[in-house]
């Protein structure tokens, strides 16, 4: 957690208490592209958007905490979290105008896993880290929680995909629960 972030946060009027219904907003340069987060992350709640600096995930792992399995559905505990990370990729293949693949989906989410404070060229890739970073700021997780809700994201995607180029995770998952 970081009570600085939090703080910053609450002065702007976002609502706290409920990080699974803050966004991280989608950029667009002045071709309308989606660009990569650079730096700040814009964050919108109903109050408004705010752009802040968030700390590194490496530097956002609290406590020791060891996680329950996961593997079948999350405890509501974890939840929030799912849904940041998750309404995080939705609203970028909305803004894309396309879904990714469950591959990609997969790749990504084990990119964030094995090394959280890393680059990738696929711009989803910074949002993500920007969600994990945001809900990390304002909720104590351990890194072997971080992990393991992350790892559950790279498994959903691989168990969704059925061939080269499937977009299921995108269609029956965030789809289905985004409507994005």
């Amino acid at each position: 957690m970081d009570r600085e972030a939090v703080e910053k946060l609450q002065r702007a009027g976002l609502k706290v208490e409920q990080p699974e219904m803050l966004r991280v907003a989608i950029q667009r340069d002045e071709n309308k592209k989606v660009m990569k987060l650079l730096g700040e992350v814009p964050v919108m709640g109903n109050e408004g958007l705010i752009l802040v600096q968030l700390k590194p995930i490496s530097q956002l792992w609290t406590g020791s905490a060891v996680p329950p399995d996961l593997s079948k559905t999350p405890p509501p505990q974890y939840q929030p979290f799912f849904l940041l990370l998750e309404s995080t990729a939705a609203n970028y293949c909305a803004a894309q105008g396309r879904p990714e693949t469950d591959d990609e989906f997969e790749r990504l989410f084990r990119q964030l896993r094995r090394r959280p404070d890393g680059t990738d060229v696929h711009p989803l890739f910074s949002y993500l880290q920007g969600a994990a970073r945001l809900y990390m700021s304002l909720r104590d997780v351990s890194q072997a929680e971080f992990e393991a809700v992350v790892s559950r994201l790279s498994q959903s995607a691989k168990w969704h995909s059925t061939h080269t180029g499937s977009s299921n995770y995108h269609r029956e998952v965030l789809q289905g629960v985004f409507g994005a």
